[in-house]
């Protein structure tokens, strides 16, 4: 229960209050509680992720969580999402086709089939102890041989050092996919993957003649897998964390190294408050 002290209990117990006043308090605190508790949060797998990286700021996520990600300034290129969603295209008609994953997928082992990720809309729980609405649309699900689902989530990029940085969000982004995932229709999930697609750049695949057609040209792609461990325990301090700094009146200290917060603070100071 999200009930972090009952100080009144404790003053009975020592005698410095009598037995109806602490009633009463006790019934104010908890008033008190369930107001809070009401205002519902809601917040999507990768976003609920960034409670697990290093460079975790809490001003910087209390911000977000009050302004419900609708920060000003932010432009995510369009192109990304876009390939993410043409190579579950390729996989998914490669399977209609041949009723088996493409090769350079045996890395996640024999599969099945597919299933077509549920949309952002129905693919959300409600977690009742932090009163916190998580959801999430994952790239793409897969049935193994048992019946069992696969979660994987797309990247298109290089797998280098600093995607490594990224993993902890990563992975709790797959592993809300499974919590979410096991209550909607994909019980039971027995892997996350993250699949990372890489654009071939190198002069060998620039100067090759069977990327050009009437229309343009072609990019190839090299895939590199990552298996993620599935453990869906890791979401509850997470969930915990989301609930205690979005409930504080006022945005916590952020991290002193923080580049976000000195760019906030320039902004504050240029704007004159």
């Amino acid at each position: 229960m999200y009930i972090r002290e009952l100080r009144p209990s404790i003053a009975f117990l020592t005698g410095e209050v009598g037995a109806g006043n602490v009633k009463a308090s006790l019934a104010g605190q908890i008033r008190q509680i369930k107001g809070i508790m009401a205002d519902r949060i809601r917040i999507s797998a990768k976003a609920l992720g960034e409670v697990a990286l290093s460079g975790f700021c809490p001003r910087c996520f209390w911000i977000k969580l009050r302004m419900r990600n609708r920060l000003p300034f932010q432009i995510f290129p369009g192109i990304f999402s876009s390939i993410d969603s043409y190579s579950k295209r390729v996989v998914h008609s490669w399977f209609d086709r041949h009723q088996r994953p493409p090769d350079w997928l045996q890395g996640l082992g024999a599969l099945s089939g597919y299933v077509e990720p549920p949309s952002y809309t129905t693919f959300q729980i409600v977690n009742e102890e932090y009163n916190v609405l998580l959801t999430g649309s994952p790239d793409g699900v897969f049935v193994r041989e048992d019946g069992s689902h696969l979660i994987v989530d797309y990247k298109t990029s290089r797998h280098t050092k600093n995607q490594d940085k990224l993993y902890p969000m990563y992975e709790t982004q797959l592993n809300a996919y499974a919590q979410i995932g096991e209550q909607c229709g994909l019980n039971p999930v027995s892997g996350l993957a993250l699949i990372y697609t890489e654009p071939l750049t190198d002069d060998g695949s620039a100067s090759d003649d069977a990327i050009h057609n009437g229309k343009g040209f072609a990019m190839g792609f090299s895939v590199h897998i990552v298996d993620v461990p599935l453990n869906v325990k890791m979401l509850e301090p997470l969930l915990a964390k989301t609930r205690e700094i979005h409930d504080l009146p006022n945005s916590p200290s952020g991290r002193t190294d923080c580049k976000d917060c000195q760019q906030l603070d320039s902004l504050l100071e240029l704007a004159g408050d």
